[in-house]
């Protein structure tokens, strides 16, 4: 299978339609698909529910969607970076499915493992839990929550060979393999292709079986929260 693609806008092209379920990688601005996000946005696809850790800021990571209106949905654990998501959600233009975090990322790998459904006691007796299946184990109670199963998932690593085997960097890999994991078809851009070999088999943390297509490219890399110390004076 030809894995590798010149650009984003290739390696996506035949996959995007309206009202698609996208998985997304990254943790806060670390990890994001930023360059495949922007072939998204420029392909004019809209009406997107994306299942993604945050929602990036105003003109970064899936910011960007929504600063053109082609997001309907999010399915999101933190969101408190991006102001233009703070008024669509107030003004009752966009839609939120709050999920505690370690829930997100649990319901991403329960989808890439075939898992429709698990029990958690996270969220219990709050609003998380409002209209979902409450059940009891050894006397505590849980709350059941789905698998998500996405039609595209976008991802970013650090390192792939040509098979898509990939090497995640530090806190990138939070969501990024579980995102991965979890969509029918799962476009991966990396900051390097190595050739086959080059990557010892143990330390790969994302098989290259649930990668399909495959770009490498140049990244912004921004950060989320500067802080600096203060200029010391005599």
């Amino acid at each position: 299978m030809k894995k590798i693609f010149p650009n984003a806008t290739e390696a996506l092209d035949g996959l995007l339609r309206d009202d698609m379920l996208i998985a997304a990688g990254g943790f806060g601005l670390c990890g994001i698909p930023e360059l495949l996000l922007a072939a998204i946005r420029d392909s004019g696809v809209k009406n997107l529910t994306f299942a993604s850790n945050n929602a990036g800021v105003d003109d970064f990571g899936i910011g960007i969607l929504l600063q053109t209106r082609q997001v309907r949905k999010m399915m999101s654990s933190y969101v408190g970076e991006n102001d233009e998501f703070m008024r669509q959600y107030l003004s009752g233009e966009l839609e939120i499915e709050f999920n505690p975090q370690g829930t997100l990322a649990e319901r991403m790998r329960a989808g890439g493992c075939g898992i429709p459904g698990f029990y958690t006691k996270t969220g219990v007796g709050t609003q998380v839990a409002e209209g979902k299946e409450h059940k009891e184990f050894d006397g505590e109670t849980y709350i059941m929550e789905k698998g998500i199963f996405a039609d595209l998932s976008i991802v970013k690593a650090w390192k792939a060979d040509e098979t898509g085997n990939a090497i995640f960097r530090k806190t990138a890999r939070n969501f990024n393999p579980p995102a991965a994991m979890c969509g029918k078809v799962c476009v991966m851009e990396v900051e390097e292709i190595v050739p086959l070999g080059t990557l010892d088999p143990d330390h790969i943390h994302l098989p290259g079986i649930y990668v399909h297509r495959l770009i490498q490219g140049e990244h912004e890399k921004r950060i989320e929260q500067r802080t600096v110390r203060k200029k010391e004076t005599a």
